[in-house]
């Protein structure tokens, strides 16, 4: 019989990252150095979620994917066998490099994985900021010109966020989390990522980073001119792919949670059943559970997200 179970976070060193997981959200980060992530629902080869909760503390999201995929998944389909989203917490203490994921009609010829996206900004500092498109002035000649100048970014359109602010990134949109953000982010299983500019800055190693530049060219969707934010509540909603949600909830206010569901907590706090949540944890809810409900402690927003 599963349960909703929570999973120990995965930190990911990162050039642009910090330290605000710890401080906003009580994480536990290595010393001394720069965290942009946590995977805090994993299962890829090279970073799988260890369970935290309940009997099968121990056993990871890779064991259930191999034992109960049925009843963790229901009709929603696995990828390459794996469970279907990637979740994480990501801090951008400086901004992410201008970068573009693969379309899924192309990303097997390119050698790389399909990977659409979504943020929920969790935090974000006065003058906070993310890249996404284009400038409406911007042909594919102008693009290669500045980015051969080394001034990509006077082609990239930049819109400024506050706390609770949430964009769909569809494969192929050109994007950048700016410094100063803190985000949710829901993605396909994937780790494909084609840098096409950062910045002019070196890795941790001293090195400039590696970049994509005939990749990202073959992938960058140069119709997708000045988008626009998410509205408030549903913040994607791609067939084949997920559906995510946020939830702005008033002290002992519930949310239905049943079938496959994640759950997370960007600010306040919640019960789901028997498990407590604070701001940043994670909870994922598997499709043989009907009658899961999250109460909010305190005002509290929930994030829900589910593959479709």
């Amino acid at each position: 019989m599963l349960y909703p179970f929570t999973f120990r976070p995965i930190c990911m060193e990162r050039v642009w990252g910090g330290r605000r997981l710890a401080e906003l959200f009580g994480k536990e980060l290595p010393p001394e150095v720069p965290i942009g992530e946590t995977w805090e629902i994993s299962d890829r080869p090279e970073a799988v979620s260890e369970i935290t909760n309940g009997p099968l503390a121990g056993r990871d999201l890779r064991w259930l994917m191999e034992n109960h995929a049925t009843d963790l998944l229901g009709d929603a389909p696995a990828t390459n066998d794996r469970f279907p989203l990637l979740v994480k917490l990501i801090d951008a203490v400086e901004d992410l490099s201008i970068q573009v994921h693969p379309p899924e009609a192309i990303a097997e010829q390119l050698d790389g994985e399909p990977k659409t996206e979504a943020w929920y900004i969790a935090h974000a500092d006065p003058g906070a900021r993310i890249y996404a498109g284009l400038k409406g002035e911007t042909t594919r000649k102008t693009f290669e010109a500045n980015l051969r100048n080394g001034t990509l970014d006077e082609c990239v359109h930049c819109l400024d966020v506050k706390t609770g602010d949430a964009l769909f990134l569809h494969s192929g949109r050109l994007h950048a989390l700016g410094g100063g953000a803190v985000v949710i982010e829901v993605q396909q299983n994937s780790d494909t990522t084609y840098r096409v500019f950062d910045w002019n800055r070196t890795g941790l190693n001293g090195q400039p980073r590696e970049l994509h530049i005939e990749q990202a060219l073959a992938s960058i969707d140069f119709s997708d001119i000045e988008p626009a934010l998410s509205p408030p509540g549903v913040i994607a909603n791609e067939p084949g792919l997920f559906h995510m949600e946020s939830h702005v909830l008033a002290p002992d206010e519930t949310v239905n949670c049943h079938g496959l569901c994640i759950v997370s907590v960007a600010s306040g706090d919640a019960t789901l059943d028997e498990i407590s949540l604070g701001a940043g944890s994670f909870a994922l809810v598997p499709a043989s559970i009907d009658n899961a409900v999250a109460r909010a402690g305190t005002e509290t927003v929930l994030i829900l997200a589910r593959p479709t």
